[in-house]
């Protein structure tokens, strides 16, 4: 279940209430989860708990599939995908395998999206966007001067911008699935302590140093 408390049409939302019969017909978002694509539903009933929150991050969807944007589609699904891996985001990551299906990325693309480095299904353009992506999400923003020139070989300042807001709306996306437990995101850590057979505490590179002592 998801950390926060969820809201459904019972809010009284209208623009919300636009988006869930769109998602779930005439269910009850909460009672009968469930969208079209698989996943519970949960990231637009808990951020209708905050109903500009809400339109905020729906306008924010709205923005980067604007006929108004000068980026390549195919571009600013790789940002997207890979911000998606790099945080570890199962939701946001599985969803956007699905959107480069969409825009024409190949399956192999998708295959080599987690080690893209050594992939040989990517164009010049579209390995820029990649280390570009890395160098914001994983350096958090330090991206070295050879990343960008590379960039800038390739895209206009427009279409760098575009991408640089959506792939890190799309980080922050990743990172708030995980901490919220929102849709494939509700998933126990799986880092944690594993008991020793016996049940004991000892450590064992204590073991070790008594051995080679």
């Amino acid at each position: 279940m998801p950390r926060l408390k969820q809201a459904g049409r019972e809010a009284g939302n209208p623009f919300a209430n636009q988006i869930f019969d769109l998602l779930f017909a005439d269910r009850d978002p909460i009672a009968e989860p469930g969208t079209a694509t698989g996943t519970p539903g949960n990231w637009w009933t808990v951020f209708n708990i905050v109903p500009d929150a809400f339109k905020h991050t729906t306008e924010g969807f709205q923005f980067y599939r604007s006929k108004n944007r000068k980026l390549d589609p195919k571009l600013r699904e790789l940002g997207q995908i890979r911000a998606g891996f790099a945080v570890g985001s199962q939701f946001v990551f599985s969803q956007h395998c699905k959107a480069c299906r969409d825009v024409g990325l190949t399956e192999d693309q998708i295959a080599a999206i987690p080690h893209w480095q050594v992939a040989d299904c990517f164009s010049p353009v579209e390995r820029a966007v990649l280390a570009y992506t890395d160098g914001l999400v994983l350096q958090r923003g330090r991206v070295p001067d050879g990343v960008f020139e590379a960039l800038k070989a390739e895209l206009s300042d427009e279409e760098i911008l575009e991408f640089t807001y959506i792939t890190c709306t799309y980080m922050m996306h990743a990172i708030m699935s995980r901490a919220l437990k929102l849709e494939y995101d509700d998933v126990d850590d799986r880092v944690v302590e594993i008991a020793a057979p016996d049940g004991s505490d000892t450590d064992v590179m204590s073991m070790v140093d008594r051995g080679g002592n």
